[in-house]
C-alpha cells in the first residue's frame, strides 16, 4: 500500500485492500444501537435517520466479537452468521449515521482525517486506540448473556468519545 493514501484518495478510490486498511479496528461498530423513537410500534430496520429521532448506543456486542483482540472471529461469514450485521461498503457510506463519530470511514467521509490513535499512524498497532479508550476492548457484555429486552439498561454514551 501506499504510504498515507488516505490523504489523497477518496474512499470510492480505494482499493480493497486500502479500504480494509482504513477499519481502525475498534469494533464500535458491533455494539448493538437503537433508534429512539416514540412512535414506531414495531422495530424495523431503517437506512437513515429522520430529525426527530436518536441513535443510542449499547455496551452489548456480537457474540462472535473476540473482546480482547477487538475482531470478529467469523468476519468473512459473519452477515451471513448475522443477518442484521452491516457490511460497509462504498455504496453504502451515504447511509454511515449509525457509525460512531470516532469511526475513521466516518471521520474521512466528513473530511476530518485520521485520528491519532489509528493504528495506520502508529505502524500498524492498535495500542494506542486501545490506551486512549477508543475501543470496546474491556467495556462490553455479549448478547447472548442479556436479556435484549431490557436494552435500555445498558445504554452507553462512551462510544460517542471522539479525542481529535
Amino acid at each position: 500500500m501506499t504510504d498515507a493514501y488516505w490523504e489523497t484518495k477518496t474512499l470510492d478510490k480505494m482499493t480493497e485492500s486500502e479500504w480494509e486498511g482504513i477499519c481502525d479496528g475498534c469494533a464500535k461498530c458491533c455494539l448493538h444501537k437503537f433508534i429512539d423513537d416514540e412512535n414506531v410500534e414495531e422495530q424495523t430496520f431503517t437506512d437513515h435517520l429522520a430529525p426527530d429521532e436518536n441513535i443510542h448506543y449499547t455496551n452489548i456486542v456480537c457474540s462472535l466479537l473476540n473482546t480482547k483482540t477487538c475482531q470478529c472471529t467469523k468476519y468473512s461469514e459473519r452477515t451471513k452468521l448475522v443477518p442484521e450485521c452491516v457490511k460497509l461498503t462504498k455504496d453504502n457510506l451515504k447511509d454511515i449515521f449509525f457509525m460512531p463519530p470516532s469511526c475513521s470511514y466516518r471521520r474521512l467521509y466528513e473530511g476530518r482525517g485520521l485520528p491519532s490513535w489509528h493504528p495506520l499512524l502508529n505502524k500498524g498497532k492498535k495500542t494506542k486506540m486501545h490506551q486512549q479508550g477508543m475501543s470496546v476492548r474491556g467495556k462490553t457484555v455479549f448478547d447472548c448473556d442479556v436479556d435484549i429486552d431490557k436494552f435500555e439498561d445498558y445504554i452507553a454514551v462512551w462510544p460517542l468519545e471522539d479525542l481529535d
